[in-house]
């Protein structure tokens, strides 16, 4: 990146020595003048453009050909006309050239090959006017006044309903999914409650009349059997589920005689003749009475009351291992409100922006979102403003220019100060170069000194062949006078280009603003990349922000 911003002020010094060598071809002797057959023509009509030069026989002469007129166009070439004068020839070449636009145009120099080095022709303003309107015709009417029109609120009030609506969307959402107490559903209640407390609300769902009218006594047996081997299977012994009667039983003892439990033999005893009938019931199809059924159940809610009392206070590694799992259960309740947040959030966000691109657009949100760096650069605040140069150059741009070294050509040094300040790189959304020069007075052939006369035009034109000799491509030029807000008045010299910019060309727009006094020549460049809206707002700010510092009369 280094190395390519090193070739935009690489570039910048580059122009600044064109146009020094440029003011070294103003002050030097030519060969070649121009001249046309009128300042003012209407739309449409031939305007004569001659080119002279002196020369000898021996020199070969190319003219320009083509439309290197622009903005005015070539509708006639004609043949060349020699005169023989003393000691020379003088040829002279017409060009017949129109507009169909009205305006002040400039007619941009012309190369003109002498033996094989190139002499160019000043640069030509030229007026082109409207065809009259005959007002007798058609009657004129006056201006319209400026008429006040109440500003709507529709667009505050709209603003202000959608920020509510979504407000109270995004709150709403937040509260129902997160804030809110949630109810257990009835499994999630049941699975809440301790062993003893699920076991104990098991049997008293558990019908046994309802059982018997439908003739479910296998499936009622199934179910009372299965409620006291869940509960054993959590308090006493965890394989209860898997196991046999037999086995059941037998474990229960085991644990007895080995003081893990304290069980009556009573105890052991209906345990196991309830278990056992159950077996007959779903195995042999035994069929219980409806008062047998209801004992049964009685008993194994009264045993479950036993085996609880019976059981030995938990140890602290039992504690521990339920509180390890009380926080796993926590934790996952968490992350699980975590993600529920998360999700939330995106939507708030998604809908936020839903509502921004309503309102703002899409294209503004996106730059913002993304930080398009011409929207970064044209939101600055505050921006600089500073005068750049001596004479001063007031101008105000985002960021602060930095001091460019300018090296002079050997036949300038002395005669010329260059001062330059640019803000440009290749990530830059818009280039600014501010240039203030000052040149020294020439002294005449009566040995006093006289102003250096600048043309500004031809300057303009010197930047333009530094673009083309920098790589860029298919310039289109217009020029037209330029007042700065402070009443200072100068040349706008503006179009579009391609601009190389690495290796690769892209559609620009520049602008080349030129000011001149006797000897005091001060410039202000811009290029930006073509349908950028924010280097476009960017470049109003900046030209409507200049204003040139006037010199004293002892400071020339």
């Amino acid at each position: 990146m280094k190395t390519q911003r090193a070739i935009k002020y690489s570039a910048t010094q580059n122009m600044l020595l064109g146009i020094s060598c440029m003011l070294v071809s103003l002050m030097g002797y030519s060969q070649v003048s121009s001249r046309i057959d009128s300042t003012a023509i209407k739309i449409g009509a031939e305007l004569l453009y001659e080119i002279q030069v002196k020369t000898d026989s021996s020199t070969l002469v190319v003219f320009s050909e083509g439309q290197t007129f622009q903005p005015l166009e070539v509708i006639n070439s004609y043949a060349v006309d020699t005169t023989k004068k003393e000691g020379y020839y003088q040829l002279t070449k017409t060009y017949g050239l129109t507009q169909f636009d009205s305006g002040v145009y400039t007619i941009p120099k012309q190369k003109i090959s002498l033996g094989g080095k190139l002499f160019y022709t000043d640069s030509l303003k030229v007026q082109v006017n409207p065809v009259q309107v005959d007002t007798t015709k058609q009657k004129l009417f006056d201006i319209k006044p400026l008429t006040e029109v109440e500003k709507s609120p529709a667009s505050f009030w709209g603003g202000f309903a959608l920020f509510l609506v979504t407000s109270l969307l995004i709150s709403g959402l937040f509260y129902w999914f997160v804030w809110r107490k949630k109810p257990l559903s009835e499994a999630e209640k049941i699975a809440a409650l301790k062993p003893y407390e699920r076991a104990k609300l098991a049997l008293e769902k558990l019908d046994e009349e309802q059982y018997f009218q439908n003739e479910e006594i296998k499936t009622y047996y199934s179910d009372l059997t299965l409620i006291l081997r869940q509960y054993l299977d959590e308090k006493v012994y965890e394989q209860s589920l898997e196991s046999t009667t037999d086995e059941l039983v037998q474990r229960l003892k085991t644990l007895k005689d080995a003081n893990q439990i304290a069980l009556s033999p009573e105890t052991l005893q209906n345990i196991e003749t309830i278990l056992k009938r159950a077996d007959l019931v779903k195995f042999a199809k035994s069929k219980p009475d409806f008062e047998l059924a209801r004992f049964d159940k009685s008993t194994i809610e009264l045993e479950i009351d036993h085996v609880k009392e019976g059981l030995p206070e938990p140890t602290e590694e039992e504690l521990l291992q339920d509180l390890a799992y009380r926080e796993a259960i926590a934790k996952e309740q968490k992350r699980k409100k975590t993600k529920q947040i998360i999700a939330l959030a995106f939507g708030a966000v998604l809908i936020a922006l839903t509502g921004f691109i309503i309102r703002s657009g899409f294209t503004n949100v996106k730059d913002t979102v993304l930080r398009n760096p011409g929207k970064i650069l044209l939101e600055k605040n505050p921006w600089v403003s500073s005068e750049y140069g001596a004479p001063g150059v007031t101008i105000s741009t985002p960021v602060v220019l930095e001091r460019q070294n300018v090296e002079l050509p050997e036949e300038m040094k002395g005669k010329a100060q260059v001062i330059s300040f640019a803000y440009a790189g290749i990530n830059t959304p818009i280039d600014v170069f501010v240039n203030s020069s000052k040149y020294a007075a020439q002294t005449g052939e009566d040995g006093k000194e006289k102003d250096t006369p600048i043309d500004v035009l031809k300057v303009a034109e010197g930047v333009l062949d530094t673009f083309e000799n920098s790589g860029a491509k298919n310039l289109i030029t217009r020029n037209e006078q330029f007042i700065t807000p402070n009443g200072q008045e100068g040349v706008k010299t503006f179009g579009t280009a391609e601009f190389l910019v690495g290796e690769t060309l892209i559609k620009s727009e520049y602008i080349i603003l030129g000011f001149s006094t006797p000897n005091i020549l001060q410039q202000v460049i811009l290029t930006w990349k073509e349908n950028d809206d924010y280097a476009d707002q960017i470049v109003d700010r900046i030209l409507n922000s200049i204003e040139l510092i006037k010199l004293k009369e002892d400071e020339k």
